[in-house]
């Protein structure tokens, strides 16, 4: 975690937050969880408790302490959402954000309904500032009340994390969806994607013209079956995220 990262589509990772529990079939292999496992009991280590839920406050402070802007994933090892996590907390993360709007945040959930209230609470009348995305994870079908849940979500950009994709989604409604990531799951117990189901969404992205951004195949490791569909990569991104990368560029960091 830190101001750099291998995830293909954000530049950051910001945790003030470490630790979940599990929540719907998508957990089930969890790369957080495997991760911070592996360091329980190692003493002054940061994941010394596991993936055990624990907040971090004195990383709330660490965006404001990154000149250059950046996309920053919030919470790559955690879910700002968790129930367990006071709204209290959660209101210092969105000062945070929007003090430091120099950045762009990309904050992404399975608590969807959660997040709606949350959202709806904080910006009544209005909507989450611009650099403030929002997103939802789906791994199949059974979970598409979480799109329906960003939806009456007020945002400038929703996105929709269908990864780790373990089975077909069926008919997406994309209104008011800005962006679409697909990916596989990764580890030693991946359970495999079917390209069928990914063609089928990202033909349905080409048809709303939704951004359609293909990170992995997966498999043992993230890399291990590549990224391209149909021989090509698909990196497509809102149109927001196009002028952070220009900005970033100029403010001279590494080009995506």
């Amino acid at each position: 975690m830190g101001d750099r990262t291998a995830i293909e589509w954000t530049d950051a990772t910001w945790n003030p937050v470490t630790g979940c529990t599990k929540v719907s079939l998508g957990c089930d292999n969890c790369y957080a969880e495997r991760f911070a496992e592996r360091f329980r009991g190692v003493a002054g280590h940061p994941f010394e408790t596991g993936f055990d839920l624990s907040l971090r406050p004195a990383r709330l402070e660490q965006p404001k302490k990154w000149r250059q802007p950046r996309m920053i994933f919030v919470n790559s090892m955690s879910d700002l959402f968790h129930k367990k996590i006071p709204c209290s907390y959660v209101d210092l993360v969105f000062d945070t954000m929007e003090q430091a709007a120099w950045h762009t945040y990309q904050v992404l959930t399975k608590r969807s309904s959660r997040m709606r209230r949350y959202v709806n609470l904080r910006y009544a009348g209005g909507a989450a500032p611009a650099h403030i995305w929002l997103g939802v994870s789906v791994e199949n079908g059974r979970f598409l009340s979480r799109v329906a849940h960003l939806q009456g979500t007020p945002a400038a950009i929703r996105f929709l994390s269908l990864e780790p994709l373990i089975g077909p989604v069926g008919r997406l409604d994309l209104g008011g969806i800005h962006w679409v990531i697909v990916g596989g799951e990764s580890g030693p117990r991946a359970r495999p994607m079917n390209i069928e189901w990914v063609r089928a969404i990202r033909d349905q992205c080409r048809s709303e013209g939704v951004p359609f951004f293909f990170k992995q195949w997966g498999g043992l490791t993230p890399k291990a079956g590549g990224r391209t569909l149909d021989s090509r990569e698909w990196n497509q991104v809102p149109y927001a995220a196009s002028r952070s990368s220009a900005l970033r560029q100029m403010s001279g960091l590494a080009a995506e």
